[in-house]
């Protein structure tokens, strides 16, 4: 992973998607977005935003997140998207949004690491389209749950592994690792 050219992006840790079977990973994303703005890396924040007639009303009949508080970020983390590089508002599952394509590419990032809430839907969804977009993609495992349970999350890093590569999934103590010794690197001017 190459930290000086990577972002973080916060994957939909909004209120709607936080429950009883994901509520564990608002304090590791909290811990993890710290460590990594800490080290002078940028944050991106995504919001879903549901809307009238849209494929998940018309396929699944799912009406939720069309409005806050729903669809606002969590308390926790809501200071820290406020500070962020950017916050992306997106109606579909994955980051890349004409806005979030233009933000990788004008920030250089080769590297998007990956954590937040769906793990099964708009988490591997970003990071395979990141993959097909040429960037390494990384996903933070024990930053990122479903809202439909552990089982799912465990699916979802299944077919991460598929469609990313093993090795593209990471843990915070390893993220750790890499941002000390990132932040350790002395800068040449």
């Amino acid at each position: 992973m190459d930290i000086g050219s990577a972002a973080l992006v916060v994957i939909d840790m909004q209120n709607g998607f936080v429950n009883e079977r994901s509520r564990h990973a608002v304090r590791a994303v909290s811990d993890l977005v710290a460590q990594w703005t800490g080290a002078g890396r940028p944050v991106i924040f995504t919001r879903y935003f549901n809307y009238p007639d849209s494929p998940y009303e018309r396929f699944f009949q799912w009406r939720r997140l069309q409005e806050p508080p729903e669809t606002d970020i969590v308390p926790e983390l809501a200071e820290a998207a406020a500070r962020a590089h950017a916050v992306v508002d997106k109606t579909g599952y994955t980051l890349f949004t004409p806005q979030a394509a233009g933000l990788v590419r004008g920030g250089g990032w080769t590297d998007l690491v990956f954590c937040g809430i769906a793990t099964e839907s708009c988490v591997l969804k970003s990071a395979a389209d990141a993959f097909e977009h040429g960037h390494a993609p990384w996903i933070v495992t024990d930053a990122c749950a479903s809202d439909a349970g552990p089982d799912v999350h465990d699916a979802g890093l299944v077919v991460a592994r598929r469609l990313i590569g093993t090795g593209q999934l990471v843990t915070t103590d390893h993220l750790a690792g890499q941002l000390t010794a990132y932040a350790g690197t002395p800068v040449l001017e």
